[in-house]
């Protein structure tokens, strides 16, 4: 038991009790991607392209019939009669009325003694009953004049198919195209400005880690020499000023170290939160150290009509020019004739085509051709029109200052970045000057020969000459991805 007690204890201790986070090794490539995946600008960017293929769609549904279902209810309060109140009395009554104009025409044409027997004879029963029905076909007919309209139901299906329009459907099928691929090009621009604050992030912790490094050696070197100098102070060969002199410098050396290594933390905070991780991750950026830190590549020089065609820049000029172009056809269309063809399916209850009956049984087909002519509208539409014209003329300018910008940007680039080049080999040069300075002002101290603040000059101009160089580089990478990023690619 107490063999187990000592071997737990030994192992707790031996385990940390809190890990530390792994460092996280990330390349220019994967901080491009992460970037991308977390941009709340591109999402919303994905969000409007969505939405212009919305409109697309919205746009092409206009070429096909619209077919709707309409129903209705209505409650009236009073009824409805076709005839007025004296002739439904006398319908009701048609009969009665008849039977006694009847016997009156008799009675009147015959004598006293054949009006007599004409009542006697009209009294007996003897002869067929017409008043009753007549009265009742009066009845049926009289309630048919007084149909049941307290309770209305409607029912129709409507068809209705464009025949022309004046283009306006057409061109706003192509206006809807053209603003889904504006859509699109506004994302590549969006893209493209996170990918170069990316990359200026990156650099920018690579040059700051190589001058860390920098630091780090320009303060070792220092402190070599201090020890130097205390050693040849007790030898009697050197006095209190040179060590005063090299521990000035050697504070000013870890000063430049503190100041590098606070930097590289918040630039490496400023990296974490472009591309989507906490800010207090532990990253190491792939060409951190300046070993895998290659020349680049000047990119292949392309035609001037290739990079207008492949900046998101002047695609989006070119297409909200195009746009008004169609939208001024579009507003021309509203001041033509308009042509579509129309059916319907009609029901009613009370049931119109067969006696205003309460049956649904029975209903109506329709069709006809719909014109509609624009006559007078004060000229709005002509100054619609006009307006549009005026905005694809000024998209149309605005596209060729935007063309002659990109062109001088181009030549730039390309200019800086074969002057970045040239800044390399005199830093790459001056640097192994400096470094060979430095070995020979470092054998010469240690000899006795040399001077103590020549050895600090020549410590001060190898920290310059690795500086400059590491500048060089750093700016000779962000010219290459400036000048990939003016030429579209």
């Amino acid at each position: 038991m107490k063999r187990n007690i000592i071997g737990l204890v030994l192992l707790l201790t031996a385990v940390p009790l809190t890990a530390q986070p792994q460092e996280r090794i990330l390349t220019l490539e994967e901080c491009r991607q992460m970037a991308l995946e977390q941009s709340n600008d591109l999402v919303q960017a994905r969000t409007e392209a969505e939405m212009a293929d919305y409109d697309r769609k919205i746009a092409l549904a206009n070429y096909f019939p619209k077919v709707s279902a309409t129903g209705a209810y209505i409650y009236n309060t009073r009824d409805v009669a076709l005839v007025s109140d004296e002739q439904s009395e006398r319908i009701r009554n048609m009969g009665t009325n008849v039977d006694n104009q009847f016997w009156d025409a008799l009675n009147k044409n015959a004598s006293s003694v054949g009006q007599d027997i004409l009542n006697e004879f009209r009294n007996s029963g003897r002869l067929p009953n017409i008043a009753t029905p007549l009265n009742e076909i009066g009845a049926e007919i009289d309630a048919s004049l007084h149909p049941d309209l307290h309770n209305i139901w409607l029912g129709a299906v409507t068809v209705e198919q464009p025949l022309f329009t004046g283009g306006k459907i057409i061109y706003s099928n192509q206006m809807a195209r053209l603003a889904k691929e504006l859509a699109a090009s506004k994302y590549d621009l969006k893209e493209a400005e996170i990918l170069t604050d990316v990359d200026q992030a990156y650099w920018q912790i690579v040059s700051i880690a190589a001058k860390k490094e920098l630091a780090q050696s320009y303060s070792e070197l220092l402190q070599h020499m201090q020890e130097d100098v205390e050693a040849a102070i007790a030898a009697g060969v050197s006095t209190s000023s040179d060590a005063l002199q090299v521990k000035v410098k050697a504070n000013e050396a870890r000063m430049l170290l503190t100041k590098a290594t606070n930097g590289l933390a918040l630039a490496k905070m400023l990296l974490c939160h472009r591309i989507g991780l906490p800010m207090d991750t532990p990253v190491r950026l792939f060409h951190e150290g300046g070993e895998s830190l290659q020349d680049p590549l000047k990119p292949a020089g392309k035609s001037m009509e290739d990079i207008y065609n492949d900046r998101p820049e002047t695609r989006s000029l070119q297409l909200a020019s195009q746009i008004f172009d169609k939208k001024a056809k579009v507003v021309r269309a509203d001041m033509m004739p308009t042509v579509a063809l129309l059916g319907a399916f009609t029901v009613t209850n009370p049931n119109m085509y067969n006696g205003l009956q309460n049956t649904w049984q029975g209903g109506n087909f329709s069709a006809g051709v719909l014109v509609r002519v624009p006559i007078f509208h004060a000229g709005e539409a002509l100054f619609k029109y006009k307006k549009a014209q005026a905005e694809a003329t000024l998209y149309s300018g605005r596209l060729q200052n935007a063309r002659e910008m990109i062109s001088l940007q181009v030549s730039r680039q390309r200019l800086l970045f074969d002057e970045a080049a040239q800044k390399v080999a005199m830093a790459r040069s001056n640097l192994e000057s400096a470094e060979e300075n430095l070995r020979t002002a470092t054998v010469g101290h240690e000899a006795g020969v040399i001077p103590t603040n020549t050895v600090l000059s020549a410590h001060t101009a190898w920290l310059s000459a690795h500086s400059e160089y590491i500048d060089a580089q750093i700016e000779w990478q962000m010219a290459a991805a400036a000048l990939r990023t003016a030429e579209g690619e």
